[in-house]
């Protein structure tokens, strides 16, 4: 009898990747890997497709071909990449692509990876940050928790699961420590001393497998997942434990980060600045106990610096 076939988007991706390996290295292998991707002869995919995937050519701007890739599947993972485009509009439009490809082909279980939709702590009339994209806080937030609505609209079985800051971004992404004239090293957020959720993607795609292997139980819920809460002072000196040198936070305002010379500097620092205002309600989205009966070996952040601290590109002292 043939394995139930999860469809996972974002396959040769940090969210969709890690759920693509989970799901390929489960003992019990519960499920069959359908791997989407834009690049079926990529060095990614194939390296998937040699560990048993299935993998499949599609385009989250072409609604038929997603919804080929999901056709005869029991569960997909379906998540967007705005940073690929930096359009809020457009990951919009991909995410319905998302949603209504899921319910025409009637999978059984979908899990949407969100954020939070920051107009419903406070509206983008610019009295609290500027105004992006003429409507949004956060685009990269805003669009995900608006699509939520789709899910509902088209009554697509779905578990909602809110992710957090990667610490691959450390890596990355630029945002890990930093040696400045005086040879010291520093991380910079403008968070003051709020506690930020944050986690390793591999335990994203770890956490999807749960959701998927537990069913029914979880649709309809939504789910946040994170490894730890940190401080910008505590994440700073578990870095510097496991670098062997100080690494300093540095803590700016949301204004100064906004105006740092970098392209989405004013995205970064409205999120950072929407993390820091709502520090209560957005931790306890990321329940750490929740999240671990999920994931019970989810991993904290010097769990995670034990396996990847050589990974963080560290320049050397004059």
């Amino acid at each position: 009898m043939s394995k139930p076939v999860i469809t996972v988007f974002g396959a040769t991706g940090a969210q969709g990747g890690g759920l693509a390996r989970a799901l390929l290295a489960d003992p019990g292998r519960h499920f069959a890997v359908r791997a989407v991707t834009r690049k079926p002869e990529g060095a990614a995919a194939l390296e998937l497709k040699r560990a048993g995937a299935e993998v499949v050519l599609a385009d989250l701007d072409d609604g038929c071909s997603v919804q080929r890739a999901m056709e005869g599947a029991y569960g997909a993972f379906l998540v967007t990449n705005f940073w690929e485009h930096q359009s809020a509009q457009k990951e919009l439009i991909q995410a319905h692509n998302l949603a209504a490809a899921a319910a025409q082909a009637g999978v059984h279980h979908a899990v949407w990876s969100t954020l939070e939709d920051t107009r419903d702590s406070f509206p983008a009339d610019g009295t609290r940050m500027p105004v992006l994209q003429d409507q949004y806080n956060v685009p990269h937030f805003d669009a995900k928790g608006a699509a939520n609505r789709f899910f509902a609209q088209l009554r697509v079985p779905v578990t909602f699961l809110y992710t957090s800051g990667y610490w691959e971004n450390l890596i990355h992404f630029g945002m890990g420590p930093q040696r400045g004239p005086d040879g010291n090293l520093s991380v910079t957020f403008a968070t003051a001393e709020a506690r930020i959720p944050w986690i390793g993607v591999e335990d994203i795609g770890l956490s999807a497998l749960e959701i998927f292997l537990r069913g029914d139980a979880l649709i309809g819920e939504s789910i946040g997942i994170a490894g730890d809460h940190l401080t910008g002072s505590e994440l700073a000196a578990h870095l510097g434990t496991a670098l062997g040198e100080p690494v300093h936070y540095n803590a700016v305002s949301a204004d100064v980060f906004r105006a740092f010379a970098f392209p989405g500097a004013d995205e970064i620092g409205n999120m950072w600045q929407f993390k820091r205002d709502t520090e209560a309600a957005y931790c306890a989205r990321r329940d750490l106990s929740r999240a671990r009966a999920l994931h019970p070996a989810m991993a904290d952040f010097r769990t995670w610096l034990g396996a990847n601290k050589a990974r963080i590109p560290v320049s050397k002292a004059a």
